[in-house]
């Protein structure tokens, strides 16, 4: 454990502080670095009052003459700012967020609005934990409804912060979240000498409303919702721009920590001693009934909460029965997300409309008369698919009840007054004309890339970081070429010219440069990633990834059969048949053989072979050579199990860069060999198996 550096009682900047202070060209270096030492000292203390503990003891203006004293004298005297509050004004802005990994899983949670699905849970973790002695006491807290964090911290010193991402990997969003005065650059007290938490950012509904009035006046768009300003925000390249919003962050979870929490109701704590702020709405509960009842209240408070909650967690607060339920790949065993109903309002259908997405498939929006729902004005709501339409009846003029689904998406509900009659869905595609085809409720145009509509939404998706990555090439510019008739199928991306591209508004000789330097980067791409971007219905990255295994080359895949298609792991008949129908379309075989006279997808060399047979291999921390992902997939191709956590049964726990601290300690309990990265590879090689 460390003690961070503590408020000297004499520091005459921590209560009722004088804020009138001589120039600073009269102090020497040594008076300059002693004043900045009280000065951080005192604003770390102000926040924490403000922050945490919700009781500050100076006003904003003296906490804005302190911050700004600070910031002068570390520029006039070019004062070591690291771990300073001066920090949250902003770096540099960035090229663009690079990907990092998580230091630990961060899971999704088995959610339900059903209070019998919550009673469901807590049945399998009694029949899970049947002869655990301890009680099985449930922890309570709110759904905070905004973008969860990782935020790293070694020594008590901020370290990086990552967006959730994938859950493995997420957008390093060190500087920015740097920026939010509630994040502390040091923390307070006996803190570990290794910490990665979870946390929700977020910008509280005042600051939200405040924040949107500004925006609106000078001439902005608003945010839709807290949600959307807190995720736009963390987003933003450049860091002085999030410094400006008013966004915070409430912590609620340990990740990994050099000092293991014993209970989940530890942290709240523990946090704020080591000056993470929390929310005090929690509870600790016997049953699973109280823990239905903390939610019920949460449910008729949450308009007087001030930040924006979806439901509430329901956890097992010993950390030990936890680790015995365990966790699936997506969510862990021993929590649950009791979700509250969608909020709704009412409103008048004006217009019926039908969009065509990348998939073929024909989705019906209404368009409404403007109305809030929970605080976000809605104009425009899914109807799903012919089917619903006829369900609910709906038609043009209509009253209807609008909620939002899961309190993002907005869809009709009800219809509360109309003529009987419904929206008559259309024949033929909107686009491209084509007869429409219905598979059960769905109704899909069958053109493929032969409709416009799907033909430009495949160039998007092709270029998006998931597929091929083509930086540049986002929805509006993609729009822009279509219209401007550059490109009509993917195979024209790999014929422009920069004097194409500059003779259109907003580009100039660097930009074009740039994006033709990107797009030629893609002309021999891996073939998973090739097969990603084609945008086959039902495949996203991993099965892409498992075709590739299969089938090794793009001609194999495109000619398999349905037969050989359902042999490859996880691809049932549905996904089979749909991969077939897409490479069995004329257009969408006509476009691709155009696109191959550009492309050439790489073979995927597959190594295969039984020389880890048996074995298990648990991974934790940033490899240099490869992702964990790659390297749990290469160890699973020679016949070993990659597992997320360390047991009896491990046989190797392969560490890298920013490990967890717990893995490691499982390993020493269990007498579990513990590889660095070059050792690993140097197994790899003693089997037999090539990296």
């Amino acid at each position: 454990m460390e003690t961070a550096e503590q408020e000297p009682e004499d520091n005459p900047y921590v209560s009722d502080p004088e804020t009138d202070f001589e120039p600073v060209e009269v102090l020497d270096e040594q008076a300059a670095r002693e004043q900045a030492t009280l000065l951080r000292e005192a604003i770390r203390y102000h926040d924490y009052r403000y922050y945490v503990e919700a009781d500050p003891v100076i006003g904003d203006r003296t906490y804005d003459a302190l911050f700004d004293r600070l910031l002068a004298l570390e520029g006039r005297f070019d004062l070591d700012t690291e771990a300073s509050p001066t920090q949250r004004v902003g770096a540099e802005p960035l090229d663009e967020l690079d990907t990092v990994e998580h230091v630990a899983v961060m899971r999704s949670l088995d959610q339900s609005g059903d209070a019998e699905e919550v009673r469901e849970f807590d049945e399998r973790v009694r029949s899970d934990l049947s002869g655990w002695e301890g009680e099985i006491e449930y922890f309570c807290e709110p759904k905070f409804d905004g973008l969860s964090v990782e935020i790293v911290y070694e020594n008590g010193i901020y370290q990086r912060a990552a967006t959730r991402g994938d859950g493995e990997r997420g957008d390093d969003v060190t500087e920015q979240v740097r920026t939010i005065p509630a994040v502390p650059e040091r923390l307070r007290g006996n803190y570990p000498e290794f910490l990665a938490v979870r946390g929700e950012a977020l910008m509280p509904r005042k600051a939200f409303q405040e924040h949107n009035r500004e925006r609106v006046e000078s001439g902005k768009e608003p945010f839709a919702n807290p949600r959307n300003a807190a995720a736009g925000t963390l987003r933003q390249l450049d860091p002085s721009v999030v410094a400006e919003r008013p966004l915070t962050v409430y912590f609620f979870s340990v990740l990994d920590s050099s000092d293991p929490v014993e209970r989940t109701s530890e942290i709240y704590e523990r946090f704020p001693e080591w000056g993470l702020r929390v929310t005090d709405r929690t509870e600790l509960v016997d049953d699973i009934e109280a823990a239905i009842e903390y939610r019920d209240r949460m449910l008729a408070e949450r308009d007087n909460l001030e930040f924006e909650i979806d439901g509430t967690v329901i956890s097992v607060d010993d950390r030990a029965a936890c680790q015995r339920l365990g966790a699936t790949a997506r969510a862990p065993r021993w929590a649950f997300a009791y979700k509250f109903p969608a909020r709704s309002g009412e409103t008048t259908v004006r217009e019926i409309t039908v969009q065509v997405g990348r998939t073929g498939r024909l989705t019906p929006v209404a368009l409404l008369d403007p109305v809030d729902v929970g605080g976000v004005t809605v104009s425009r709501a899914s109807l799903h698919n012919p089917d619903e339409i006829a369900r609910l009846g709906v038609g043009v003029g209509d009253r209807v009840r609008v909620k939002r689904a899961g309190d993002v998406i907005p869809d009709v509900s009800e219809v509360l007054d109309g003529d009987d009659g419904s929206f008559e869905f259309p024949e033929t595609c909107p686009v491209c004309g084509a007869a429409v085809q219905q598979d059960g409720p769905l109704a899909f145009c069958p053109d493929g890339l032969g409709c416009p509509a799907q033909r430009e939404q495949s160039i998007q998706h092709y270029a998006t970081r998931d597929a091929l990555d083509i930086e540049g090439l986002g929805e509006q510019r993609v729009e822009q070429l279509t219209e401007a008739g550059l490109v009509e199928e993917l195979a024209d991306l790999y014929e422009l010219t920069a004097e194409e591209l500059t003779e259109l508004e907003g580009w100039g000789q660097q930009s074009a440069e740039n994006l033709l330097e990107e797009i030629e980067a893609t002309r021999e791409p891996p073939l998973a990633d090739f097969l990603t971007a084609l945008g086959i219905p039902e495949v996203g990255q991993t099965t892409a990834r498992a075709l590739a295994a299969e089938f090794e080359t793009f001609e194999a895949v495109r000619t398999a059969s349905a037969e050989q298609l359902r042999e490859v792991p996880d691809i049932g008949p549905k996904v089979a048949e749909s991969i077939r129908a897409f490479f069995e379309s004329e257009e969408t075989a006509a476009a691709i053989d155009r696109l191959l006279d550009h492309v050439d997808p790489q073979r995927a060399e597959i190594e295969r072979s039984d020389a880890l047979d048996g074995e298990t291999f648990v991974f934790t921390g940033a490899l240099e050579e490869m992702t964990r992902s790659e390297a749990q997939d290469l160890v699973e191709q020679h016949g070993a199990n990659a597992t997320g956590s360390v047991s009896g049964n491990t046989d190797y726990l392969v560490v890298g860069d920013n490990p967890g601290q717990t893995k490691r300690d499982d390993a020493d309990s269990e007498g579990v060999p513990m590889l660095s990265e070059a050792e690993f590879y140097e197994l790899l090689d003693e089997r037999g198996i090539g990296g």
